[in-house]
């Protein structure tokens, strides 16, 4: 799954070199990550949210065949930096509470 939503990415934004995937598994099934460039973020979610929702519903045809629930999510950069940040700062005060 998540070769085939970086395959359909790069073919859409300005910027293929920038796009990246990452696959989380929870309680609730996979989440394959799609970040891209904030100038890029127009292409892949489309007017009215079209393109996302045609990855969307393609990925979940492809996981309903191997019987398998799989969500995909779609940030920029810059969110991506922002989640990281926070990360971070939920770690070192986690840290900081068990010394």
């Amino acid at each position: 799954m998540k070769n085939l939503v970086e395959l359909i990415a790069k073919s859409l934004v300005d910027h293929p070199d920038q796009v990246q995937v990452s696959q989380k598994n929870d309680a609730e099934g996979e989440t394959i990550v799609l970040q891209v460039t904030a100038d890029d973020m127009g292409k892949v979610i489309g007017k009215q949210g079209r393109i996302a929702k045609a990855l969307r519903t393609v990925v979940k045809a492809a996981a309903t065949k191997d019987d398998r629930k799989v969500n995909v999510d779609i940030i920029s950069d810059v969110e991506a930096a922002a989640q990281a940040a926070s990360e971070t700062a939920k770690a070192a005060e986690e840290a900081a509470v068990c010394e």
